[in-house]
């Protein structure tokens, strides 16, 4: 069984490929789907943080985790990583009335997740 640090990696991953198209889908499905994997990503990077400090705190929301990590590492990492979490919820969300995230925002994003996952890492 793999250990959290390698789902991490794996989502990464499949972040990756769908950006590049190398796995069957639509453009907006590809982008969604890339949004979800770097937000999980995200989530389980945040989660080891804060369980290293208080166990059991990952298990609170998502919002909550985010507002509770400013408090276990430095107020502009905090602020980052809940910024494109907040883009990345948006972006998972599909509304009929709504145009997905472009193939640029979601590439951004995923520089940012790499960097915040670097940063938050052991």
């Amino acid at each position: 069984m793999t250990g959290p640090a390698t789902s991490v990696e794996d989502l990464l991953l499949t972040a990756d490929r769908l950006l590049a198209g190398n796995l069957g889908a639509t453009a907006s499905g590809r982008h969604r789907g890339a949004a979800l994997a770097l937000r999980t990503a995200l989530e389980i990077a945040v989660g080891q943080i804060l369980d290293a400090a208080v166990p059991g705190l990952s298990r609170t929301t998502g919002r909550a985790r985010m507002l509770c990590l400013r408090c276990y590492t430095a107020a502009e990492t905090a602020r980052r990583a809940k910024a494109v979490w907040s883009h990345l919820c948006l972006g998972c969300h599909y509304h009929q009335y709504e145009i997905g995230p472009t193939q640029d925002q979601v590439l951004a994003w995923r520089t940012e997740v790499g960097e915040l996952v670097r940063e938050l890492g052991p």
